[in-house]
């Protein structure tokens, strides 16, 4: 398996891109508006969206890819996620108001577009590639998610904030290699990290206590403005690991 890291910002500039991660070249992890770096003929190769929340910086790009590539498809582009979430999308995203309802064109015997349910713990099998939602803690309905290739996995916890459930998950991985897990605040702004149910570093260094496994792990999600700031604090507050910046362009094979 080889996942590219598009975008991992928690907000957008003329180098910043947000969450959105490219598995082998037909999976997206999330379709925040780092899709939007990839050529016509990229995004026309990509079959499912896996989405681990419905906020914007997660699924800007669904619309547009859709959009963009419907007449070069032969099989409907398959959103994967809750169904809480898809609940959301088809509500408030595609409902003919904020953007056509692709699962109904151009009619719903051969639709561009089609929505498919997971759940927490229970692992989607594409080709021995196998995905699995974990529990994650969000203002809205959140999953994480785990690629599993056979031989290692990589973990991303999505949008969370404290959360006991994934680490009884994770501390059950014996193959894992690499965790990619938020912090999205500084600490001079806990009460909105907690408010939000994000992390910033204090929370994150109480957070990664709890992990008896020892992958490689990239912090994720950090906010315009305070990526410096915030770094050092995750160096200051973490113990026992060396946590890095995931970086737009990063590749991971596993």
């Amino acid at each position: 398996m080889k996942l590219k890291i598009l975008g991992c910002s928690g907000g957008i500039s003329s180098n910043l891109r947000t969450t959105s991660m490219l598995l082998d070249n037909d999976v997206l992890i999330d379709a925040g508006t780092g899709v939007g770096d990839l050529s016509l003929t990229e995004l026309s190769m990509i079959d499912h969206v896996f989405v681990t929340h419905s906020h914007l910086d997660h699924v800007a790009c669904i619309p547009f890819l859709v959009d963009s590539t419907n007449i070069m498809r032969d099989k409907p582009l398959t959103v994967h996620a809750t169904a809480e979430t898809l609940e959301i999308l088809q509500q408030h995203l595609f409902n003919w108001k904020i953007w056509p309802d692709f699962t109904q064109i151009p009619n719903e015997q051969q639709p561009y577009m089609r929505y498919q349910t997971v759940e927490v713990g229970r692992t989607v099998d594409l080709g021995g590639r196998r995905i699995t939602p974990l529990p994650a803690n969000h203002t809205v309905p959140a999953v994480g998610f785990r690629l599993d290739s056979g031989e290692a996995s990589l973990v991303f916890s999505g949008d969370t904030t404290s959360n006991d459930e994934l680490w009884d998950v994770v501390n059950e991985i014996k193959n894992l290699r690499y965790l990619i897990i938020e912090t999205a605040f500084s600490n001079a702004e806990k009460e909105l990290a907690v408010l939000s149910k994000h992390l910033c570093p204090s929370m994150l260094g109480e957070e990664l206590l709890k992990l008896k496994r020892r992958p490689e792990i990239y912090i994720t999600h950090l906010k315009p403005g305070e990526i410096e700031l915030t770094m050092q604090e995750v160096a200051e507050c973490v113990r026992g690991f060396t946590p890095v910046m995931l970086q737009n362009g990063q590749v991971f094979e596993f």
